[in-house]
């Protein structure tokens, strides 16, 4: 299987959509793009949602690309700019399992390191298969023309890096 060159990594906080997005990164030479460094400041801030949508379309408007991040609020747009979608169509348990593992380490895909459990965090894990995944398989149904690969868990999303990138 090819992989395009305008890729959207997709799915619940906690899925591992960083981690995979660094692999394929490493695997592809992708320039990636993690929208949690976008939207997020050190500081535990954020930039305004125009500030946020102007520079998502900047990198929406390159030739290739790998996007990284859920922001449901951009589905769509990034939907219609991709000719990949990942999708990380992950447990609850296993999202949850991934939040808690993440608390005390560095990461290059968030701009803090967290010191403990975002109960916001916890409650967008908990509605994400209401609230979000629904959207997604609309889109994705709404977009059949992109490439779809979607995962059910880490073992799938591994053996397919390691098989096909």
């Amino acid at each position: 299987m090819s992989i395009g060159k305008k890729i959207i990594i997709i799915g619940c906080s906690g899925s591992g959509k960083s981690t995979f997005a660094k692999r394929l990164h490493a695997a592809t030479g992708l320039p990636l793009f993690h929208l949690d460094n976008v939207w997020w400041k050190a500081d535990r801030t954020h930039i305004s949602r125009e500030e946020f949508d102007e520079k998502l379309s900047q990198i929406l408007s390159g030739d290739k690309w790998i996007i990284d991040g859920d922001y449901s609020r951009t589905y769509e747009v990034r939907f219609q700019a991709c000719d990949t979608v990942i999708f990380l169509d992950f447990t609850e348990q296993t999202c949850m399992d991934g939040i808690h593992e993440r608390v005390g380490k560095n990461r290059s895909d968030i701009p803090w390191t967290e010191d403990s459990l975002d109960p916001e965090l916890v409650d967008l894990v908990k509605k994400y298969s209401t609230e979000n995944r629904p959207k997604v398989y609309s889109l994705i149904k709404k977009y059949a023309d992109r490439q779809i690969i979607i995962f059910h868990n880490r073992q799938e999303a591994d053996g397919w890096i390691e098989k096909n990138i």
